[in-house]
C-alpha cells in the first residue's frame, strides 16, 4: 500500500514537471516565432488612411440620411397642410361672437 502511494506522488510530481517542460519550449518557439515578424514600415499610414476613410464616408451616409430625413418631413407636412380645407371653419367664423351659445362666465375683479 505504501508503494502505491508513493508511486502517485511521484507521478504527480513527473506530471507537473512534464507541464512546465512544455510550456518553457511553447514559450521559447512562440518567442523565436514573434522574434522573426518584422512591421510593414507603411503598416500605421495605410490603417490611419482606411479609418479616416471609413469614417468620411459614415459621416457622408449620415448627412444624407439626415437631409432625406428632413425633406420627407418637409414635403409630408406641406401636404397635409395642403389636405385642410379651404372654407373657413367654426373657430375662423368672422363675425367676432363667441362661439358658445350661453353668456360666457364672469371674471373675477381685483
Amino acid at each position: 500500500m505504501e508503494q502505491a502511494a508513493h508511486t502517485g506522488t511521484e507521478q504527480g510530481t513527473d506530471t507537473n514537471a512534464d507541464a512546465e517542460r512544455t510550456e518553457r519550449e511553447l514559450r521559447d518557439a512562440l518567442a523565436a516565432l514573434a522574434g522573426g515578424v518584422l512591421p510593414d514600415p507603411d503598416a500605421y499610414r495605410t490603417a490611419r488612411g482606411e479609418w479616416l476613410r471609413r469614417e468620411r464616408r459614415r459621416r457622408l451616409v449620415l448627412t444624407v440620411l439626415v437631409a432625406v430625413v428632413f425633406t420627407l418631413a418637409t414635403l409630408i407636412g406641406l401636404w397635409v397642410l395642403n389636405q385642410a380645407p379651404a372654407d373657413p371653419g367654426v373657430i375662423f367664423s368672422g363675425n367676432g361672437s363667441p362661439s358658445a351659445d350661453g353668456p360666457s362666465l364672469p371674471r373675477a375683479r381685483p
